[in-house]
């Protein structure tokens, strides 16, 4: 087959391959360059055969002097193609320095930004991008340089939610031809050659350094890749699965089983931790092995008790759990209500302690203590746990301090701040927790005071 033969066949198998729907909206990421003309023709080729709605978009970065020279040719090709176009301008130099990044990183994530506001805007099911096999080739080799692990390797993937990229299988040179066949111009962007960008570095120097070693290299490349995406597919299973049975989530919050996490393979564990970040931080930016090491100490460690701080992230050791959230926990506020007689008592946390005078017992729960009344006199305090506390449980042989009370019983360090305390001349009550040893009712003795904690 010939060139234009190869292309288009190939763009009617990726649709069908990847079973994509007839009728969809393809907005199509339009430089100039070969590749985006390219991916543009061989779409608007496709569009009868699946009734495909194509568009085309375009970011002027702002970066170049000859910008302007690429819109002037966009916008004429789309003219002349009758595609409907969206151009953008963003000085992307200008807002790489308010956002702290480097020009690469900013003109992506803006890029990316672009991409999606203006598909969602047209209505467009997926966006297309023109990356080739090159491509592949030399982000698998960037990704390798800057220490990616395995998922990273995987580099581009023809399909990615709606992101598509039909042309990944085939080479520049295939690309060219294909253009030169049909007779079709494109713009040079003379950036690809600056070899201030890490990208250019690789394509210009260390390919085809390497591609005197191995000519299929490229090739290689891309095809390892393509295997490490499929293994890739299998771990998302193995994850998902994984972290199914260990987490319990609450309002953005996830709780995993320590123990059940340490019983995990230590290849799946690093891959359930980096799964239990993306679903509270919503991405992966900033983080890297250094971080999930961070949390397998805090797992593996001797303190019952501890902390890490990660970019974007805070994740607590709580006994046996772990603890994740996007933020760390803010502490509770200390509180104390003189109460002087009868009645309810709201508390912080938007219960309440409900103190009454029975004539007789009722009988204690976890919920309710009773004293006898004339033992506990008013006013009363309900107060927070402060440091230096000492309290006397009930069945115990004397005080200890209060702290290591919460200790012995595991009670997470934010909940301990929450307990209510119920205090006269001593502690009398930790809510929902112990009585003190002192001044039990016994059955027919009244009259009673019952305090009860009342749920939200």
């Amino acid at each position: 087959m010939n060139a234009t033969t190869v292309l288009q066949q190939g763009l009617h198998d990726f649709w069908v391959r990847h079973r994509l729907p007839r009728g969809a909206g393809v907005l199509v990421a339009l430089s100039g360059g070969g590749d985006s003309v390219a991916l543009l023709h061989l779409l608007l080729q496709l569009a009868p055969l699946f009734s495909l709605q194509v568009r085309a978009a375009h970011l002027d970065h702002a970066i170049r002097a000859e910008s302007g020279r690429d819109v002037d040719f966009v916008q004429r090709l789309c003219r002349q193609w009758r595609v409907p176009l969206t151009v953008e301008r963003l000085d992307v130099p200008r807002l790489a320095r308010q956002r702290g990044q480097g020009l690469e990183e900013a003109g992506h994530e803006l890029r990316r930004e672009f991409l999606q506001r203006t598909a969602s805007n047209l209505d467009c099911s997926f966006i297309a991008l023109g990356h080739h096999r090159g491509d592949q080739a030399e982000t698998l080799l960037m990704r390798l340089v800057r220490g990616s692990g395995l998922t990273g390797l995987a580099a581009m993937r023809p399909l990615s939610d709606s992101i598509i990229r039909p042309l990944l299988a085939f080479s520049r040179e295939q690309i060219e031809a294909y253009l030169a066949a049909v007779g079709q111009a494109f713009v040079q962007d003379a950036s690809n050659e600056d070899l201030y960008y890490t990208r250019n570095r690789i394509r210009h120097r260390l390919l085809p350094e390497l591609t005197d070693l191995n000519p299929r290299l490229e090739e290689n490349l891309a095809a390892l890749s393509q295997r490490i995406a499929l293994e890739e597919g299998f771990w998302r299973q193995e994850v998902k699965r994984a972290l199914d049975t260990l987490r319990t989530v609450d309002d953005g919050e996830l709780w995993l089983d320590r123990l059940a996490l340490l019983a995990l393979h230590p290849a799946l564990r690093a891959r359930v931790l980096r799964q239990a970040l993306l679903e509270v931080r919503g991405d992966l930016r900033g983080l890297g092995a250094v971080h999930i090491e961070a949390l397998e100490k805090l797992l593996e460690g001797a303190a019952p008790q501890a902390e890490v701080h990660l970019p974007a992230a805070w994740a607590g050791r709580r006994y046996e759990r772990l603890w994740l959230r996007a933020t760390p926990p803010v502490p509770a506020v200390p509180f104390a209500i003189e109460v002087r007689e009868p009645g309810e008592v709201r508390l912080p946390d938007g219960r309440s302690m409900l103190l009454s005078r029975e004539a007789l017992p009722q009988g204690e729960s976890p919920t309710a203590v009773e004293f006898p009344a004339k033992a506990v006199p008013f006013p009363l305090t309900v107060r927070s746990f402060r440091p230096g506390d000492r309290f006397h449980p009930r069945g115990a042989l004397g005080s200890r301090k209060l702290k290591k009370f919460f200790i012995d019983a595991r009670i997470e360090r934010e909940l301990r701040y929450s307990v209510p305390l119920l205090e006269g001349r001593q502690i009398l009550w930790l809510a929902g927790l112990a009585r003190c040893q002192q001044w039990s009712c016994t059955e027919g003795e009244g009259p009673v005071l019952r305090a009860v904690v009342k749920a939200f």
